[in-house]
């Protein structure tokens, strides 16, 4: 359906007027991103499948020197990963 990185749209256009949002967290709640502006929204997962229309571009087939507000999939933050092992 819909996976971290991929560019969606919505029923409704974000205030900027853009419709494309890249999912930058995936869970319980949903963060998604303004392509347009770059505000971050987070909605919990049933809202978000409510409101979510279709995947417009997946997050393999993103070209990034297009996409300005786009994050590289080494920049978004995986969850529950431990940085050092000292903290074992």
């Amino acid at each position: 359906m819909f996976n971290l990185g991929d560019i969606v749209t919505m029923k409704k256009p974000h205030a900027c007027g853009e419709n494309r949002w890249e999912v930058i967290r995936l869970g319980a709640d949903i963060k998604i991103k303004c392509m347009g502006c770059g505000h971050i929204v987070m909605i919990p997962r049933a809202e978000f499948k409510k409101k979510f229309k279709k995947v417009l571009v997946a997050a393999a087939d993103v070209d990034t020197s297009t996409e300005t507000n786009y994050l590289m999939q080494n920049q978004i933050m995986k969850p529950n990963t431990i940085n050092n092992e000292e903290d074992l």
